[in-house]
């Protein structure tokens, strides 16, 4: 398939990212030719990885992918995407409530920037129950992550964990 030289911006907290954030990164490769992570800093949460932390696990997952780019960005997507000088702006959509979700935003969006494009793409349904918020629960309460994360984001976060409680 040829390609056209475009690039998206997929962004989120990913706090951490999932074997779903890994697929929607996947499915966005096959339709551009660059895609942008970009892992989103919102002063009024506290996420339970640092910025750098869940740079390294996007890296982790994608260690050889030279089309895949990382970065950390405070601000909103209209912001994002001219400072990036693209339109298009992925989603992943698991249900209903994320498409709703999501349509607000992109009218809001398409409200300040009238270039604004939505690519929604549907969650594999392997993936419709994993959320980032399910993978912190699970550690919370010292349960597996195995079925929601990489193994290399599984073992990163062990060796995180391990470092913040002294072991070595």
């Amino acid at each position: 398939m040829k390609k056209t030289g475009k690039k998206c911006i997929f962004a989120g907290t990913f706090d951490p990212p999932t074997l779903g954030h890994k697929a929607t990164v996947e499915d966005s490769l096959k339709l551009f030719d660059e895609v942008v992570v970009a892992i989103l800093v919102n002063p009024k949460k506290t996420p339970l990885f640092t910025v750098e932390q869940r740079t390294e696990m996007w890296r982790l997952m994608f260690p050889s992918e030279p089309r895949l780019r990382v970065v950390a960005f405070e601000g909103t997507a209209v912001e994002l995407l001219k400072k990036e000088n693209t339109p298009f702006y992925v989603r992943g959509i698991r249900n209903g409530s994320d498409l709703d979700f999501e349509n607000a935003n992109f009218y809001a969006s398409k409200k300040l920037d009238s270039d604004f494009v939505a690519v929604y793409l549907p969650c594999r349904q392997e993936y419709l129950h994993i959320s980032s918020s399910m993978v912190r629960n699970s550690l919370h309460f010292h349960t597996p992550i195995k079925d929601y994360v990489t193994e290399e984001v599984e073992e990163y976060i062990g060796r995180v964990q391990k470092h913040e409680r002294g072991e070595s």
